[in-house]
C-alpha cells in the first residue's frame, strides 16, 4: 500500500515550528508518510518536502500583500496542484492564503484540518463560517475559540497551546549570560521587534530609543534584543546592544522585556517575564484593521485573560517615551506594577491546556484520512 501524502501549510515562524512538531507526530503514527507544503527549516529538518519557503512568503499588511499579487497567485495555482494528490491536508494559521488552500481541498474531496484558527474573533464572523464550511476540523489553541466556532457551525476542538509542546532545554542561567558576553550582575531589559523585515523596519528603532530612555533612568539595566531566525545577522549590524540568538533563554533571563504583539507574547507569558506590548504596521493596512477590528485588546496575553494583564501600545500610541514610562516599574521587583502583572501572568499560564498539541492534531487528521479512505 502506498504511504499517504499530507500537504501542510505553514506561512510564519511560528507555523514553522509547529509545523515540524505536527511533521514529528505524523510521522511517527505512519512510517513513511510523505509530507510535502510551505514551511521553513524547523518543518525541512523533519523531512517536509518544501514548495515554498518562508521567506518567499513574509509579507505583512494589505498593501505589501497588494505588490506581490503575482508571486501568490502562481504559488496559489501550485498548492491547488498539490491538493489533488493529497491524502489530507493541514493548515497552519496564515488565513488569506490557507483559507483559499482550503476551499480548494474541500472542493476536492480532500479532507482538511485546520491547525492554529484565523481569529475569526479579531475579525470578520464570516470567516468563521467560511471554516465551518470548507474545513472538517478545526484544532485551535486557546479554549475560548471552541465557542465561537461551534456557533458557527464548526467543529473545533482545543488541543491545548503548541508551546507548552517545548522541551525545557533552556540554559540556565550563568551559562545563558557567559555563552552570550552578557554582565550577570546587571538587569536584562529584552527587546524583541519580530521575526520579519517590515517589523524589524518598524519596531527596531522605536523600540531601543525606548530602551535607551529606561537605561537613563535605571542605569545598571543591560538592553539586549533578541534576533529571530528567520532573518540574517546583518539586519542587526551597529545596533550597539547585544543581539541573542536563543529567545526563550532570554525572555527566561530577563527582568523585563519590551514585545512586538504576536506569539512571542505568549512566550513572554510562559517564561512569566513581566512585559509591554508594542505594534505598527502600515498606516494603509492600519486604516483597514481599525474598521473590522472587533476585539478591545490587541495582544494575545490579554485576549486570554479576558482584561488588560499587560500594557498594548498600537499604531501611533508606540512612542518611545510611553514605552519607557511603563517599562521603567516593571524592572523594579518591589513594583505594585511588577507584581500584579506577574500574578496575572501565572494564572494565564494555567489556562493553555497540556502538552501534545501536535499529537493531537495529527491524531485528529489520521482519522479523518481513515475516514475518507
Amino acid at each position: 500500500m502506498t504511504p499517504p501524502t499530507v500537504l501542510l501549510l505553514a506561512g510564519e515562524a511560528s507555523g514553522d515550528l509547529y509545523g515540524a512538531d505536527v511533521a514529528a507526530a505524523l510521522r511517527a503514527r505512519v512510517p513513511g508518510i510523505r509530507i510535502v507544503g510551505m514551511g521553513g527549516p524547523c518543518m525541512a529538518a523533519e523531512g517536509v518536502e518544501l514548495l515554498a519557503e518562508l521567506d518567499d512568503l513574509a509579507v505583512m499588511g494589505f498593501g505589501e500583500i497588494v505588490r506581490h499579487l503575482e508571486f501568490f497567485r502562481a504559488l496559489e495555482r501550485r498548492m491547488r496542484e498539490w491538493v489533488l494528490r493529497a491524502d489530507l491536508v493541514i493548515p497552519i494559521d496564515y488565513p488569506g492564503f490557507n483559507m483559499r488552500i482550503a476551499r480548494a481541498a474541500r472542493e476536492a474531496g480532500r479532507p482538511v484540518v485546520y491547525y492554529i484558527s484565523p481569529k475569526v474573533w479579531a475579525w470578520r464572523a464570516s470567516r468563521a463560517k467560511r471554516l465551518a464550511e470548507d474545513v472538517d476540523h478545526v484544532a485551535v489553541i486557546f479554549p475560548f475559540e471552541v465557542d465561537i466556532l461551534e456557533k458557527a457551525g464548526a467543529r473545533a476542538t482545543f488541543v491545548g497551546n503548541p508551546l507548552l509542546d517545548r522541551p525545557n532545554d533552556v540554559d540556565g542561567f550563568a551559562i545563558f549570560h557567559e555563552r552570550w558576553g552578557l554582565d550577570a550582575t546587571r538587569p536584562i531589559l529584552a527587546v524583541l521587534p519580530g521575526s520579519r523585515h517590515q517589523e524589524l523596519e518598524r519596531h527596531l528603532q522605536p523600540f531601543l530609543r525606548a530602551a535607551a530612555l529606561v537605561a537613563e533612568a535605571v542605569p545598571d539595566v543591560q538592553t539586549v534584543v533578541a534576533k529571530a531566525p528567520t532573518l540574517p545577522a546583518s539586519a542587526y549590524a551597529g545596533l550597539g546592544v547585544p543581539v541573542v540568538e536563543d529567545t526563550r533563554a532570554l525572555l527566561r533571563h530577563s527582568r523585563a522585556s519590551l514585545v512586538k504583539s504576536g506569539t512571542s507574547t505568549l512566550e513572554a507569558t510562559l517564561e512569566e517575564t513581566p512585559f509591554v506590548v508594542a505594534y505598527r504596521t502600515s498606516a494603509f493596512s492600519w486604516a483597514i484593521v481599525r474598521r473590522v477590528l472587533k476585539i478591545e485588546h490587541v495582544s494575545l496575553t490579554n485576549l486570554v485573560a479576558g482584561e488588560e494583564v499587560v500594557p498594548e501600545f498600537i499604531q501611533e500610541a508606540m512612542i518611545p517615551e510611553h514605552l519607557a514610562e511603563r517599562l521603567i516599574p516593571l524592572l523594579d521587583l518591589g513594583s505594585a506594577a511588577r507584581q500584579r502583572q506577574v500574578i496575572g501572568l501565572a494564572k494565564i499560564r494555567s489556562l493553555l491546556g497540556s502538552p501534545g498539541a501536535s499529537a493531537r492534531v495529527a491524531e485528529l487528521g489520521l482519522r479523518l484520512m481513515e475516514a475518507r479512505s
